[in-house]
């Protein structure tokens, strides 16, 4: 009986062991100021996690641009001192390039077809960046850019002579703009604001919900009212420290963080409607774009300077490009 006793307590020991090995904390930062409502549901989901893994998986986070910007995160996840971080998508580029191919201008025309083609999608640029060491925990919608300027901008032509705010090593973004005839001016997205108030540069491409919190909408005067691009941030993990979780934690882990995503794209959308009308009423100018076709002719042109300078391979572009139009061919036979 006491050897049967033993043996039982040995095996707690090392049950509770093989626990405490996979027991850690793994550091995740963003730029998002921590009072946003996504930042609440990010600290309740990892605190659900740590819950229900019995403390063997434990996220800190560090919102507000603390540990740098999104481009100073992934190095600091490259060296371990970070193990990950919310960041845009744009800056993973270099892991997987063709990551892009939501970005692309004047594709989108609503949130169904955007749904749809993330259905289709979102795998595939997952399995890149997981080629390259970058685990995609999950992609947040931060929502439709628009553009916001100092002058107004109804035409191509307006266009010219813009000095647009890109975020900093995003090629592809200085790719695209320049075929719009704006000068490209990178800067980090903490150098923004005061960007707008020296006069360094006088428009920039932002959701409204952004817009609104980084306080870029006291510095603009016009809305052009046409979504230019659609954007998205992705919460990643350095793949050396996502592979320390348990099989059974990484069950728990993505439960948890497909949820928490899911109600935060909702909330994302509606804060971007409501903010949409916020600027609206405090007095900026929202102008219809004239001549939508010259509009979408540049956005193609542009996506072939792209594929010819390498950014983006022409393989993803069209199964992209392929995809929106079953969808809409689809949507066009359904409603007949």
């Amino acid at each position: 009986m006491i050897n049967k006793f033993i043996l039982t307590i040995s095996l707690l020991t090392c049950l509770s062991q093989v626990d405490a090995a996979h027991a850690a904390t793994y550091k995740i930062a963003t730029i998002s100021p921590d009072g946003l409502s996504s930042m609440k549901k990010l600290r309740a989901g990892v605190k659900r996690i740590e819950a229900e893994t019995d403390g063997r998986v434990k996220f800190k986070i560090y919102p507000g641009g603390v540990q740098g910007d999104d481009q100073t995160v992934l190095r600091k996840m490259r060296i371990g001192q970070l193990h990950g971080g919310a960041v845009a998508a744009g800056s993973l580029t270099r892991f997987y390039p063709d990551l892009q191919i939501y970005n692309l201008p004047l594709q989108f025309q609503s949130y169904e077809e955007v749904d749809h083609i993330r259905r289709e999608m979102d795998q595939m640029i997952s399995d890149g960046l997981a080629a390259s060491g970058i685990v995609s925990l999950a992609f947040s919608e931060t929502g439709f850019a628009y553009l916001l300027s100092q002058k107004p901008v109804r035409t191509i032509a307006d266009l010219k002579g813009l000095k647009a705010w890109i975020p900093d090593n995003d090629p592809i973004a200085a790719e695209l703009i320049k075929s719009f005839g704006v000068s490209p001016i990178p800067l980090g997205i903490t150098d923004v604001l005061a960007g707008l108030q020296t006069g360094l540069i006088d428009a920039v491409m932002a959701p409204p919900s952004i817009a609104l919190a980084l306080q870029w909408h006291n510095h603009v005067s016009y809305m052009t009212d046409l979504p230019m691009v659609y954007i998205y941030s992705i919460l990643a993990m350095d793949s050396k420290a996502y592979k320390r979780i348990s099989d059974k934690d990484k069950v728990i882990v993505s439960s948890v963080i497909d949820s928490m995503f899911l109600e935060m794209e909702s909330e994302n959308r509606l804060d971007n409607q409501k903010a949409y009308q916020a600027m609206k009423s405090i007095g900026i100018d929202a102008i219809a774009a004239d001549n939508i076709d010259e509009w979408r002719a540049v956005a193609d042109e542009s996506i072939e300077t792209l594929i010819a300078s390498g950014e983006i391979t022409p393989e993803s572009v069209r199964l992209y490009l392929s995809n929106l139009q079953k969808y809409r061919d689809s949507s066009t036979a359904e409603s007949d």
